[in-house]
């Protein structure tokens, strides 16, 4: 299962989709302007959620 962690402090989640319970993957999505917002989304039925956030920032997949 894919891990979400924070770089500040080491705060670690698990994270699986509810529909399909596979985990989720790191991705991005471009938007308009050209700039990019992390993601967490689900292999299988590509539904896609902000990703998890720890002391201000976004957390890093290790996939």
């Amino acid at each position: 299962m894919n891990t979400y962690e924070c770089k500040q402090c080491g705060m670690a989640v698990k994270a699986t989709c509810g529909n399909c319970d596979v985990p989720l993957e790191n991705g991005k999505i471009d938007l308009p302007d050209g700039s990019q917002v992390q993601v967490s989304k689900c292999p299988e039925c590509e539904g896609k959620i902000k990703s998890p956030m720890c002391c201000g920032a976004d957390m890093s997949c290790n996939l």
